[in-house]
């Protein structure tokens, strides 16, 4: 695994907010094992914009914990980068372009707020007839 540390505050957000459950889930594993024993949170660079693709719990609860540094390792992984500038388009129009910006909501409305808004953009983005694939 080839991780390193990177500023927390530079790394944009490709997602609007956090998961209450899932914070207290990752804040009770680093009380229990350690911040050390974390996964190191994958990133990638587009058009000079470096970003989280996951980890995004993670990353909030280090934050909040005072950190200033995440470990953090480049995506190798092809994903689809026109979703994840969708969403990062998202964040920016609301003002999100760190970790500390995220909203923490409950679990539900997590499911609501933003898994069905990114299912959906997901069915408009790939339902188009003018959109290659």
């Amino acid at each position: 695994m080839n991780y390193f540390y990177f500023d927390i505050d530079k790394i944009m957000p490709s997602q609007l907010y956090i998961s209450k459950e899932k914070l207290k889930n990752v804040m009770r594993h680093i009380k229990n094992k350690g911040f050390n024993n974390l996964d190191p949170v994958p990133i990638k660079k587009i058009n000079d914009i470096i970003f989280y693709t996951d980890g995004h719990t993670r990353a909030y609860a280090l934050w909040k914990m005072g950190f200033k540094k995440v470990k953090v390792e480049w995506e190798t992984e092809e994903l689809d980068w026109e979703l994840y500038l969708i969403c990062i388009d998202w964040c920016k129009n609301e003002k999100i372009s760190n970790i500390s910006h995220l909203k923490v909501i409950s679990h539900n409305q997590y499911k609501k707020w933003w898994i069905k808004r990114c299912e959906d953009m997901h069915k408009l983005l790939y339902s188009s007839p003018h959109k290659l694939k």
